[in-house]
């Protein structure tokens, strides 16, 4: 795979109750005054006898002290019916919020199911039709991927790839391997198209179209890095419409930028998204000058409306 140099800056960023005891002073009735004990007895006149009085607080007593206690009572349920309300309510309250938090709790474990789940359907999808290509030149062996794109065993992968070859192997899915043919090439859009004997069951990638693509949609990449097989690796589209040139000269136009790993092994291979379908071509990694070394996280590869134009004038001369 090609490199791309890469200029990568660094930027700095800036008395308890008590009953009481004490009663009120008993009073002491005073003996009878002596000197009246010689005094003559004086005759008063006879008086009808008072009429006794009736005691004070008697009906009036028993009634006032029973609304008391009537009172007391129903104060005491009441405050007692609030203090159970009050608890049920906030156990209520209490149960809805931990629901609440459940839910989101279910609704975020649901998302990122639904992502995993996407992501391995989506990968299942295309893998069957994304093969191994090793390519025999006068300077020794290289290694890409490539992917199948219709019923007559046409294969899509990067022209640098194949470039010079005088013999290519493809190794499938299913780890066999076949012979294939040169049918034709553009080095100015770094693309080839190599066939093989069609074969029962053979898949066919799904190409979607790349112009719907949007900034930070989820994207897979699926090849062969480093001749390790079978390699799907995951990240974003961090940009749209880049030019990159290629140390060959050749640019290419509107290319897709991804954070998803791409290394030495993976040009050629399937760009695609959580649908399962190729929507670009992983073709070089861009280049730290100032350690010479892949810049992490910056890939970039052919988006597939480009290639299906291409593929189709390679078809044609062909």
């Amino acid at each position: 795979m090609f490199q791309e140099r890469y200029e990568l800056q660094s930027y700095d960023a800036y008395i308890p109750y008590q009953q009481a005891t004490s009663s009120a002073p008993t009073g002491v009735l005073e003996r009878p005054d002596e000197r009246f004990a010689t005094s003559p007895v004086v005759q008063m006149p006879d008086y009808p006898p008072p009429s006794p009085r009736k005691r004070r607080g008697g009906t009036g007593t028993i009634i006032a002290t029973t609304l008391l206690i009537a009172l007391i009572i129903g104060t005491g349920l009441f405050v007692a019916g609030w203090s159970f309300a009050s608890q049920n309510s906030t156990a209520s309250t209490t149960t809805a919020t931990a629901s609440t938090a459940q839910a989101q709790t279910s609704v975020a474990l649901t998302s990122g199911n639904t992502v995993q789940a996407q992501q391995i359907a989506a990968i299942a999808k295309i893998e069957p039709s994304v093969v191994e290509l090793s390519v025999t030149t006068a300077q020794g062996q290289q290694i890409g991927s490539g992917v199948i794109i219709d019923a007559k065993g046409d294969i899509v992968t990067n022209n640098h790839v194949v470039s010079g070859a005088q013999n290519i192997t493809v190794v499938l899915n299913t780890g066999t391997s076949v012979q294939a043919q040169l049918i034709g090439s553009s080095s100015a859009h770094d693309l080839a198209v190599v066939r093989i004997a069609p074969f029962a069951h053979m898949a066919v990638a799904q190409i979607g179209d790349s112009s719907s693509l949007a900034i930070g949609q989820e994207v897979l990449a699926i090849g062969n890095p480093l001749g390790i097989t079978e390699t799907a690796t995951s990240g974003i589209v961090s940009a749209l419409n880049r030019s990159v040139t290629e140390p060959t000269g050749a640019i290419i136009a509107n290319a897709i930028q991804t954070d998803a790993a791409i290394n030495p092994g993976n040009s050629g291979g399937a760009l695609i998204n959580l649908q399962g379908q190729l929507i670009g071509i992983p073709t070089l990694t861009a280049v730290n000058t100032q350690s010479n070394t892949p810049a992490s996280g910056i890939g970039f590869a052919i988006p597939s409306n480009m290639v299906q134009t291409v593929v189709q004038q390679i078809l044609q001369q062909g």
